[in-house]
């Protein structure tokens, strides 16, 4: 299995706040691709996700728009 790849970097999740994408990990036991990401706010907590809920259209406001937006390295 091939790994997605996306850019590494600081993201806007669509409520506002930035997070830095640190790498893409595979799950041992499914496989499954997931965003390992650091918040760049408050205690700067490690977090993972889902590659596919990082790149999903999500409804916010009456307006569809990405979860996360790249916004620089």
């Amino acid at each position: 299995m091939e790994t997605t790849k996306i850019k590494l970097g600081k993201y806007r999740h669509f409520k506002g706040k930035e997070y830095e994408a640190l790498a893409v990990a595979k799950n041992s036991e499914t496989l499954e691709e997931t965003v390992v990401y650091r918040a760049l706010y408050g205690e700067r907590e490690v977090w993972v996700r889902p590659l596919s809920m990082w790149e999903e259209e999500v409804e916010f406001g009456g307006v569809k728009q990405k979860r996360f937006t790249y916004i620089g390295e």
